[in-house]
């Protein structure tokens, strides 16, 4: 009795086929999706390359193609990138270190007067070389108001309401390097001046707003962006140390 075997179906077979190669293709594409989506897929797993590298290296349009050098170059790469971070990293800690160790330098000059003229003397003619700036000036909303002139080089008249039209309403501080006229912060030095810090000055209720001005002719020494803690901290030390002086209350 001869045993009937099923007949192979050349189409059924030539299907199968087709869906292999369909989900090989489609396993093939979802990979490369994958790492198109995820570059650093290597790069955050070099455990990876041990698996691939035996077959690194492929022909694709007549051109040797080196994977492992390009991963290794990326990885060289994303090493001097950190590098360059941690540089920068160290460079704006000694920076900060810096400003602070001149803030605390103003602080205890500004402590250290023994009259309220020699007060407005360090602000504003000590203090420029501490803080390497160009010119620091104190600046009142005064008015009319005749300025003694012992105090004249450093104290600034200005008109009601410029304080808040300098600064900004409802602000402490301002840092610009704007090509903006200084004329009435700085007087004859706002010439030099490319970029200046605006701090509030409250003195007391019974004292006119002010501002404490600092100028560089360095367009790169205030600008947007810029801590405003330290600077600040110079501020409120000067308006209570002049309200001590005039005996003026908060």
């Amino acid at each position: 009795m001869t045993e009937k075997r099923p007949v192979a179906n050349p189409k059924g077979h030539e299907a199968a086929s087709a869906n292999n190669t369909s989900a090989q293709v489609i396993t093939k594409k979802a990979v490369l999706e994958y790492l198109r989506h995820h570059p650093r897929m290597l790069v955050e797993n070099p455990e990876i390359l041990e698996i691939l590298t035996p077959s690194m290296r492929y022909k694709r349009d007549n051109n040797v193609i080196d994977m492992q050098h390009i991963v290794l170059q990326r990885l060289r790469e994303e090493n001097g990138k950190l590098r360059d971070a941690y540089a920068s990293l160290i460079a704006s800690a000694r920076d900060n270190r810096t400003s602070q160790n001149q803030v605390h330098e103003c602080v205890l000059q500004i402590l250290a007067a023994r009259s309220f003229e020699k007060l407005i003397h360090t602000v504003t003619a000590d203090l420029p070389m501490v803080l390497d700036a160009d010119a620091v000036t104190i600046c009142l909303e005064a008015g009319d108001a005749i300025i003694p002139k012992s105090y004249a080089s450093g104290l600034r008249s200005l008109s009601e309401g410029e304080v808040d039209r300098y600064i900004g309403p409802g602000r402490n501080v301002t840092l610009s390097s704007e090509d903006i006229d200084n004329s009435r912060l700085f007087g004859a030095a706002s010439g030099l001046i490319r970029s200046r810090a605006l701090v509030r000055l409250n003195i007391s209720t019974k004292a006119p707003k002010g501002l404490l001005a600092i100028g560089s002719r360095d367009l790169e020494a205030f600008h947007h962006g810029q801590g405003t803690e330290l600077i600040d901290f110079l501020a409120r030390s000067l308006e209570v140390t002049i309200r001590q002086w005039l005996n003026l209350p908060a």
